[in-house]
């Protein structure tokens, strides 16, 4: 399985692969669950490698590590899943 950040690049780098709707599904501590989120939606800071930025409903703006993506989606379809 391809490590997440090589994944999360391709996407932001390879202009024909990541011209499709991407989602991913990350584990929120508090829920419990797996959330969802349009890759569209998050920001990857340039200096801190390794977390996501999302910004909640409530305006409420959370860093989430990429060890806590469980799943991403490319057009609906499951193209990465964590195993652990």
């Amino acid at each position: 399985m391809i490590p997440i950040q090589d994944l999360l690049n391709r996407i932001r780098w390879d202009e024909d692969f990541g011209r499709a709707e991407f989602s991913i599904g990350y584990y929120d501590r508090i829920e419990k669950t797996i959330v969802m989120t349009p890759l569209k939606s998050i920001d990857f800071p340039a200096d801190r490698p390794g977390v996501f930025v999302l910004t909640d409903p409530q305006g409420q703006t959370h860093t989430i590590p990429f060890h806590r993506i469980k799943v991403v989606y490319r057009n609906g379809e499951l193209i990465w899943q964590r195993t652990h």
